[in-house]
């Protein structure tokens, strides 16, 4: 039951993350030095970047991908699928897949640096 739910939200968590750093630096640097506004502004806006995010949508297929991949529904009784040790399970599951994936999702920031040190220079 972990594993069922946790594999599916690494996925996810990975997804998310790489899209909401690649799209909200880029927001960053270019409405915010198009209209002149501070970094924390920019922040707010970047904030704003989760509406253009397709990553939400993208978890149907990641859990599909999981399913193609060999990842099988747990065969539980109903019994067992309402107590509380599967739900903790589940909840932890995922909780632990969407930490990892977030992690994991953090490669964009390898190749935002040089970028940020050219701006610093230029100012």
């Amino acid at each position: 039951v972990f594993f069922h739910n946790a594999l599916p939200f690494v996925g996810f968590g990975f997804l998310d993350n790489a899209i909401m750093i690649a799209a909200g630096t880029q927001i960053e640097l270019s409405i915010g030095v198009v209209l002149g506004i501070s970094t924390m502004a920019g922040k707010c806006c970047q904030t704003q970047n989760r509406l253009f995010s397709c990553s939400s949508s993208l978890a149907g297929y990641v859990e599909a991908l999981a399913s193609r991949l060999g990842l099988s529904i747990p065969d539980l009784t109903p019994k067992q699928a309402d107590m509380w040790q599967t739900r903790l399970s589940a909840h932890l599951g995922k909780a632990i897949g969407v930490t990892i994936g977030c992690i994991l999702g953090m490669f964009p920031l390898l190749f935002f640096g040089d970028e940020e040190e050219k701006l610093e220079e230029k100012n």
